[in-house]
């Protein structure tokens, strides 16, 4: 069962962190199109493209954050009815009678809140337990001076590990069977 587990945790990080990045991406390269369009559509230089790039740079890593609730919501829905280790993860509908086949986005609304409250208290129980760890062991002038977004990254990976647990035990509409 552990390994049903982790295969669905590996499979589900792989799926939001290139999600993230494509968004990310995406998103980036439409805003930064659209400054270029605005200012005229300027002809093309070295010195033009590093300063796009430099646009680019900075909003990929804004936009990448909502990417990720984006990812987080879509990603959802792929975790479901696929065969990991002998073990399947199915949703049922709101009676718990019937189990959801072809699942739409608008099956998931109820059990992503509750997944992505999860996910939020894990990650903050994450952050504290570093925080305490980080006070006893690492002498620093600012509490939060290790703290950066790509760290907040790594524990919502790993909050979404627990979370499965956690899920699949409480919430009536996700079950799991053997496949």
């Amino acid at each position: 069962m552990s390994k049903f587990y982790l295969f669905l945790w590996l499979k589900w990080a792989f799926r939001l962190t290139i999600s993230t990045i494509i968004y990310g991406a995406v998103f980036a390269f439409v805003i930064t199109g659209y400054l270029y369009v605005k200012q005229g559509l300027p002809t093309l230089n070295s010195e033009l493209y590093k300063a796009l790039f430099s646009i680019w740079n900075f909003w990929f890593l804004i936009v990448a954050n909502l990417a990720l609730l984006l990812a987080l919501f879509r990603g959802m829905k792929y975790i479901f009815n696929n065969c990991n280790s002998g073990y399947v993860l199915e949703l049922l509908t709101c009676n718990q009678k019937e189990i959801i086949e072809n699942i739409g986005y608008g099956d998931l609304v109820k059990v992503w809140r509750r997944w992505f409250m999860l996910i939020v208290w894990l990650t903050g129980a994450e952050m504290l337990i570093s925080l305490l760890l980080t006070l006893m062991f690492i002498p620093q002038e600012s509490i939060f001076s290790w703290f950066n977004i790509y760290l907040l990254y790594g524990f919502i990976i790993l909050s979404g590990y627990f979370s499965f647990y956690i899920l699949i035990a409480k919430c009536k509409q996700v079950r799991i069977r053997k496949c």
